[in-house]
């Protein structure tokens, strides 16, 4: 007899691919075949058929639906329809038990697709706040979970339930030594890690580099800088190790990290949260996003597992005071960050997806 195939969906940002990454061993442990519909060029396109080649890869048609004038925005739902009519050819020859959905644009046609063939459609929502694909693809739903207790006031009762968060157990299997073997760090300085997001951050990557000099003279520095965003001039600098994206290093170079510097995405803060990293955390701006970062951002500082700088506050010497100021406050960072709920297992993501799965 045949596997049954769970269809996974989700894509634009590593935070759209992650969980997904998480939940395509799982799956297969427990016997199913294991299928992903993404973009033709979003991120998900390299993640998931570089670390997984035995998982079939559906390339569709997808648009963005933006907030403030577009010519595209007159063009883009045609594209989403020829994405509807892709999904739907897709569906109907994978016949999946249940598709889930991480989110992105990409998301939405599948999660349409999806209900109008009587496939249970499962969404998992990470930010405090829905983003615009989610809440698009909400009514085409049987079920959504969520990161955060806050989410549910945004999200049909009778058909949401918070999980909390979702970590990778390849993330605990790091090792620091590899990780400094892969910077060539050989002093006794802790570690800076600074994470700008899969796209990078050029108000952080600033921040960094006006500040080098000082920053070398206390940490090893791995900087995560974002896609073509390696400065050439600085290759040659000690223990200033740069890295566009890291996909199967990340578990190493975290195990080696003593101070993070990151953006605010759900995913990246838990994956902090569930190693107990003293992180700094500066949110995409509400000038750049919906301002969901500044809501993850926020829950995190007042619940002490966190501190926070607003972009817009930004300066170099703002910045290395931030960093004084994280050194001073880690035992009680730690400390606050041993006490909290512990995530979720991947394992036990997956057996509420097929839970809710279209039975036999």
């Amino acid at each position: 007899m045949d596997k049954r195939t769970i269809l996974l969906t989700g894509g634009g940002t590593a935070g759209h691919v992650s969980l997904n990454q998480a939940l395509i061993p799982e799956l297969e442990k427990m016997g199913y075949n294991v299928e992903y519909i993404g973009s033709k060029d979003g991120i998900e396109s390299e993640l998931i058929p570089d670390a997984f080649p035995k998982v079939r890869y559906h390339a569709i048609s997808s648009g963005k639906l933006r907030r403030y004038f577009s010519t595209k925005n007159f063009t883009d739902p045609a594209r989403v329809g020829k994405g509807l009519l892709q999904a739907m050819n897709i569906i109907r020859k994978t016949k999946p038990a249940a598709i889930f959905s991480k989110g992105g644009f990409v998301s939405v046609p599948v999660a349409m697709a999806g209900k109008a063939l009587a496939v249970p459609v499962i969404i998992h929502e990470s930010d405090v706040t829905p983003g615009l694909a989610n809440k698009i693809a909400m009514p085409f739903a049987n079920h959504i979970f969520t990161v955060f207790n806050e989410t549910l006031k945004h999200l049909p009762k009778e058909k949401s339930t918070c999980t909390g968060s979702v970590i990778r157990g390849e993330l605990m299997e790091g090792s620091a030594e590899i990780g400094r073997s892969l910077c060539n760090f050989d002093n006794g300085r802790p570690v800076l890690m600074i994470m700008g997001g899969s796209q990078g951050s050029a108000v952080i990557n600033n921040a960094i580099r006006a500040n080098l000099p000082a920053l070398l003279e206390e940490f090893n520095i791995v900087h995560l800088c974002g896609k073509d965003n390696v400065d050439r001039n600085l290759e040659s600098v000690p223990n200033y190790c740069q890295f566009e994206y890291v996909t199967t290093e990340l578990p190493h170079l975290l195990h080696l990290t003593d101070f993070v510097v990151s953006r605010a995405g759900s995913n990246s803060i838990f994956e902090f949260l569930a190693l107990k990293k003293p992180m700094l955390l500066i949110p995409l701006s509400k000038q750049q996003s919906r301002g969901d970062q500044i809501l993850n951002a926020e829950l995190f500082r007042k619940q002490g597992l966190a501190n926070v700088v607003e972009e817009e506050e930004l300066t170099p010497e703002r910045f290395l005071a931030e960093m004084k100021k994280l050194q001073v406050d880690e035992e009680l960072l730690i400390d606050r960050m041993t006490k909290a709920e512990a995530p979720k297992t991947a394992s036990a993501m997956a057996e509420l997806v097929v839970a809710h799965a279209k039975k036999k």
